[in-house]
C-alpha cells in the first residue's frame, strides 16, 4: 500500500499562505494577566539599547506567569514569539553573555515550546512566520500580503533593517504557497501516471520558484550590510558551540534542570525550501562529500550514503506539524523517479523537471550573492571600519562595542571553527546549491546544473594537501553562528 500524499490542511499549512498562518498573528494578548509580557515587548528596543532588559526581567514585579490562560493557538504563538525576543535580549544585551535565563521567561517559554513543538528560543517561526502585520488595515487578507504591505510586530533593534530582514523571508513564504500546491499536484499526477498533468504542474512549479527570486533580490533595499552584520546578527545567536562567546555550557533555563544548547535562528528552519528539496528529490550530503547520491528522494537513506545531518537537524526547530509534513512528503515523493522512468519518451517532462531544479538552484545562487555582501565582505573589512571591540574580562573571548556594550564579534580558534549546529557553514551553501542540480534528468541540463569544476577543484586541493592549510587561514566571525571566511565560499542562513 502506497503512503498517503500529505494534505496540507492536516499539517497547519495553507495553500494560500504556505507555512505562514492564514489568520494574522495577534498584535497583543487580550488577557490583562499578560500585561507584564506585553509591556516588555512594547519597550524591548529601549530596554535593549539602555541595557535595562535584565533588570526589568529580574525585578519582582516581573512574575512567573502561567500559560493556562492562553486560550488559542494564535495566543500561544504570540506569547512564544515575544518570549523568544525577551530571552535572546536577556542573554545578549549586556556586557557579557548571560548563562542563565530567569524562570519568568524560561518556564513559560519551555511550556509553550512543548505545546507548539518548537525549541524554547527565537526560532524562524517566532521571528518570521508569527511576527508580522499588514501596513494597511483595508488590505489585511494574508494571502495578498507582500513587501509593500508588511511590517513586523517586534524587533530587537527597532531598525527598518531588522524588520526587512524578517519580512523578506515572510514574503517568500507567502509567495511560496503556490509551490506547495504545484508540487503536490505533480506528486498526485505521477502516482496516477498522468504525464501531461505532471508536465503542467512542474512547469507551474518552476515559474513559482522563479517568482520568489525577485523577492530575495530586494533584500538590499532596506537592509544595510554593516547594520545587519554588527547590530542584528548578534541577537540571533543560539547557545550551541558558543564557548568563545561566553556560553561554554549553553544556557540554563530557570533554576531547575541543566544547561541547554540550541542552534541560533536560521533560514534552514524554513520548511518551504526543504519541501521543494524533498518533493523534487534533491539529496544533500555532509559538507565536502562529493559522491553523488543514489536515493530517489531527499530523505536520509542508507543507499544514498551519509546525509547532511545539519539540514535534518534543523527540522527540530520547525513547528511540529510542518516537520511531520516533510516527513510524510519524504515517504511519498515520486517526481524524480517518475521523470527518470519516462525521460526517454517524454522530453517535455524532462525539460519541466530540469527547469524546477534550475530555478531552485538560481534561488540559492542569489542567496550566495547576498551572503558575500552581508557576511564575507563585512568580515573582511578593516577593523577600523567596524565598531571598535572592547574585551570583556568577565567573559573571555566575548567582545562588545564601545557604544552600547552589545555582544558583536568573536574571533578565536581559527582552525576548528564550526558553525551553528556543528556544521562547517561556509562550504555548506555552495555545496547545497551544487547538489540541487545533481538530479537533472536531461544530459544538457546535467552539464549546466552540475558544478563539476567546483568538485574537481575541491578534490585537487585535497590531493595537494591544501585542505588543512586552507582551514588554518580561516577566521571566526559573528555570534549568530561562527563562520569560516574564505574567498571561495559564503554563508549566511543555510538555504
Amino acid at each position: 500500500m502506497l503512503p498517503t500524499i500529505p494534505d496540507p490542511a492536516d499539517y497547519d499549512i495553507s495553500l494560500d499562505t504556505g507555512f505562514v498562518p492564514e489568520t494574522l498573528p495577534l498584535a497583543r494578548l487580550p488577557d490583562p494577566y499578560y500585561d507584564a509580557w506585553e509591556a516588555a515587548a512594547a519597550n524591548l528596543q529601549f530596554l535593549v539599547m539602555t541595557r535595562q532588559i535584565r533588570s526589568v526581567i529580574d525585578s519582582p514585579s516581573f512574575p512567573v506567569l502561567s500559560i493556562s490562560r492562553l486560550r488559542s493557538v494564535a495566543e500561544r504563538r504570540r506569547a512564544y514569539s515575544i518570549l523568544g525576543f525577551m530571552a535572546h535580549s536577556y542573554i545578549w544585551a549586556g556586557p557579557s553573555a548571560s548563562e542563565a535565563l530567569p524562570a519568568a521567561v524560561a518556564r513559560p517559554l519551555i511550556e509553550l515550546g512543548e505545546i507548539l513543538e518548537v525549541p524554547p528560543l527565537a526560532t524562524y517561526a517566532g521571528l518570521c512566520l508569527w511576527n508580522h502585520r499588514p501596513l494597511f488595515a483595508d488590505q489585511a487578507d494574508p494571502k495578498f500580503l507582500d513587501l509593500s504591505n508588511l511590517a513586523t510586530l517586534h524587533t530587537f533593534t527597532g531598525s527598518i533593517d531588522e524588520s526587512w530582514f524578517y519580512l523578506v523571508s515572510t514574503a517568500i513564504e507567502i509567495r511560496g504557497a503556490a509551490c506547495l500546491q504545484y508540487l503536490l499536484d505533480a506528486t498526485h499526477a505521477c502516482r496516477a501516471d498522468a504525464s501531461h498533468d505532471v508536465v503542467v504542474a512542474l512547469q507551474l512549479l518552476a515559474e513559482s520558484i522563479d517568482s520568489m527570486i525577485p523577492i530575495l533580490s530586494r533584500f538590499s533595499e532596506q537592509c544595510d550590510p554593516h547594520t545587519f552584520y554588527y547590530r542584528i546578527r548578534p541577537f540571533l545567536a543560539g547557545s550551541q558551540n558558543m564557548a568563545d562567546a561566553g556560553l561554554p555550557r549553553g544556557v540554563k533555563y530557570g533554576s531547575e534542570g541543566g544547561y541547554r544548547q540550541y542552534a541560533g535562528g536560521s533560514n534552514a528552519q524554513s520548511s518551504l525550501i526543504q519541501a521543494l528539496d524533498v518533493g523534487l528529490g534533491v539529496h544533500h550530503r555532509p559538507t565536502l562529500s562529493s559522491s553523488p547520491p543514489s536515493s530517489r528522494t531527499g530523505s536520509p537513506s542508507s543507499s544514498a550514503g551519509p546525509t547532511n545531518n545539519f539540514i535534518y537537524e534543523m527540522r527540530k526547530y520547525m513547528p511540529g506539524p510542518h516537520r511531520r509534513f516533510l516527513e510524510q512528503l519524504d515517504l511519498c515523493a515520486n517526481v524524480r523517479e517518475y521523470v527518470r522512468e519516462h525521460k526517454s519518451s517524454n522530453s517535455a517532462l524532462t525539460l519541466a523537471y530540469d527547469a524546477c531544479l534550475a530555478m531552485l538552484r538560481s534561488f540559492r545562487d542569489k542567496h550566495i550573492q547576498i551572503v558575500s555582501r552581508y557576511i564575507i565582505l563585512q568580515a573582511k573589512k578593516p577593523t577600523s571600519t567596524a565598531p571598535a571591540p572592547v574585551h570583556t574580562p568577565e567573559s573571555p573571548g566575548l567582545y562588545t562595542t564601545k557604544r552600547d556594550g552589545l555582544a558583536t564579534v568573536a574571533v578565536h580558534d581559527k582552525k576548528n571553527a564550526r558553525g551553528t549546529g556543528g556544521t562547517a557553514l561556509l562550504p555548506f551553501l555552495k555545496q547545497a546549491r551544487d547538489e540541487t542540480g545533481e538530479p537533472a534528468a536531461g544530459s544538457w541540463a546535467a552539464r549546466l546544473l552540475r558544478d563539476d569544476a567546483f568538485v574537481a577543484k575541491r578534490k585537487m586541493r585535497d590531493a595537494m594537501g591544501l585542505g588543512e592549510q586552507h582551514q588554518d587561514q580561516d577566521k571566526v566571525v559573528g555570534l549568530a553562528g561562527k563562520w569560516n571566511v574564505d574567498d571561495d565560499y559564503g554563508g549566511i542562513c543555510h538555504w
